[in-house]
């Protein structure tokens, strides 16, 4: 019986949102109906008839149901605003360093000026690879198509933003290095030859980025 009674809660909580504080009141409830049911059949009813007054004693949840997910959707929007705050200095930290990348070359005409350039330009790179791997996924509220749909749009809005961040870096990067090798060599008529590879490079970079989502 106490497998039926199981049944009968998680019925009641199927378009509840799944997460810890909908466990906890399931669990709660479903010991209390286990403990009712228990009384009943102490007191002489049969099984039926205790199942039928234990469950009856629930009444209507429509309303608590309804709170969960509207405090689910609260703490997801939070999360999201949190989220978006964080990659936004990530990615103005990001932009500064490529900015400022090129400036060891300019004024440190040396070998030690473009490895600080590197330096510089590799740290700006992890952070916008930082970024867009640790968006979080987004899960569903229930099993609605909608939710479904917000989902899949998630992850691939993920996928795509993570191509997008790559692909800035490698740009900025490449900027930064054609200014470094143009001002070091003087080399300027041959140098754009580095924006070529570069796009090379993009299209190997999003041909892998358009296997993985297959």
């Amino acid at each position: 019986m106490n497998e039926k009674l199981r049944a009968y809660i998680e019925n009641l909580f199927q378009h509840a949102p799944k997460n810890k504080k909908t466990v906890e009141l399931k669990e709660e409830m479903l010991q209390n109906l286990i403990d009712k049911y228990s009384d009943l059949i102490t007191e002489g009813k049969s099984e039926d008839s205790a199942f039928n007054i234990a469950v009856a004693s629930v009444g209507d949840i429509n309303a608590l149901i309804e709170e969960l997910n509207k405090n689910n959707r609260v703490v997801a929007l939070e999360a999201e605003e949190k989220q978006r705050q964080k990659s936004a200095k990530l990615v103005a930290v990001s932009i500064a360093l490529y900015i400022l990348c090129v400036i060891p070359v300019i004024i440190i005409q040396n070998e030690f000026g473009v490895v600080l350039m590197f330096i510089f330009a590799a740290l700006a790179t992890g952070l916008l690879i930082y970024n867009g791997m640790t968006k979080p996924k987004y899960y569903k509220l229930d099993d609605t198509l909608v939710e479904e749909f917000k989902e899949w749009k998630t992850t691939n809005s993920k996928n795509n933003g993570l191509f997008k961040a790559v692909s800035s870096a490698l740009w900025l990067f490449t900027v930064a290095i054609y200014m470094s090798i143009s001002f070091i060599t003087g080399a300027w008529y041959i140098t754009w030859i580095i924006f070529l590879i570069a796009g090379a490079i993009e299209s190997i970079i999003k041909a892998i980025f358009d296997i993985k989502k297959k």
